[in-house]
């Protein structure tokens, strides 16, 4: 499911080159560690989805891929009942082939919202830390960057991946599962250009930690794009949630976005700046044929969309963006 051969090749030259052995290592250490029940499974999946010659593929401003001569509708609803095996598909949405993947997350709005104001990607080498199945790699790619690399220990988003690589095949792209607990302790003059971080620090016991970490995997003067949820209030304001939030057992703390911007400040960064500030909608998060679960709307007040069912502040994300 993971070409290393591939993922050496496309390394090479790349800041980050130096590091590319010790990345395999630590994969193959996981799967010692731990194999997913279901993984021969999505592998067979994996290895009988149907050859289609790929046309054009559109990474710029979607995820899509088209193919060289029409399908028929037998091999699409094929195709369509082979990836639902893989549900929930939460990070999108994509087009394969007509077949509109669509997922919980718009996860192409967030996209929209922060890309005017991050660095340029091209020819920089990029980290998406919690990455999922992978979406935000590829625009990633579609802006030019000469190497991304995307960390989700989530064997299952792997294997999302997997099958959408089938038919994108792009290269200096790569998803590895691994957890940040994972990467180099520093890595030097030989880390990344850019470092995405979406939708992890509430779920960290030690967030100052991850900060920390995540500073420790960049080149000096690399950004950090780091999006989570947050609370109104003023630096001295973090919620800690005494069980649940929003349903989610595992959030730890949202803290007020000044209380973020000193916590990257304390942690060293410099050129502090919250580029957005979003109450998610029910129109970003919901559920869909493609994710039948729970979602957004069930995690909120009936009686309130400002509060969640346990009533603490509904979801709100800010994303700021900073220099090591």
């Amino acid at each position: 499911m993971i070409d290393f051969q591939q993922f050496l090749k496309d390394i090479n030259g790349s800041k980050v080159e130096p590091w590319g052995q010790y990345f395999i290592d630590q994969v193959k250490t996981r799967y010692l560690q731990y194999t997913h029940g279901e993984l021969k499974a999505w592998q067979d999946l994996l290895d009988n989805l149907p050859d289609i010659p790929v046309g054009k593929i559109e990474l710029e401003h979607s995820v899509s891929a088209t193919s060289l001569q029409p399908i028929s509708p037998l091999i699409q609803q094929s195709l369509i009942e082979q990836l639902k095996q893989l549900h929930p598909w939460r990070k999108g949405p994509f087009d394969l082939f007509d077949i509109q993947i669509d997922t919980e997350w718009r996860s192409d709005w967030k996209w929209e919202r922060i890309l005017p104001h991050i660095s340029r990607l091209k020819d920089r080498s990029v980290l998406d830390v919690g990455c999922g199945n992978g979406y935000h790699l590829w625009r990633m790619l579609g802006q030019q960057a000469r190497f991304v690399l995307g960390i989700d220990p989530s064997q299952k988003y792997l294997s999302q991946f997997a099958m959408m690589q089938k038919y994108l095949s792009t290269t200096h792209c790569h998803l590895l599962p691994l957890g940040i607990e994972d990467m180099p302790k520093d890595m030097g003059k030989n880390g990344f250009d850019s470092v995405f971080c979406m939708g992890v620090l509430y779920h960290r016991k030690s967030p100052i930690n991850l900060i920390y970490q995540l500073k420790n995997l960049l080149n000096q003067g690399g950004e950090l794009i780091l999006e989570t949820l947050v609370v109104d209030g003023d630096e001295n304001n973090v919620l800690i949630p005494s069980s649940r939030y929003a349903q989610m057992r595992n959030v730890w703390f949202l803290p007020s976005i000044k209380a973020l911007e000193l916590w990257l400040k304390k942690c060293g960064f410099k050129n502090i700046k919250t580029i957005d500030v979003n109450q998610t909608s029910l129109k970003e998060q919901r559920s869909t044929e493609w994710m039948t679960f729970h979602s957004l709307k069930d995690f909120l007040d009936p009686k309130n969309p400002n509060l969640t069912v346990e009533g603490y502040p509904a979801p709100k994300r800010a994303t700021i963006i900073a220099n090591k």
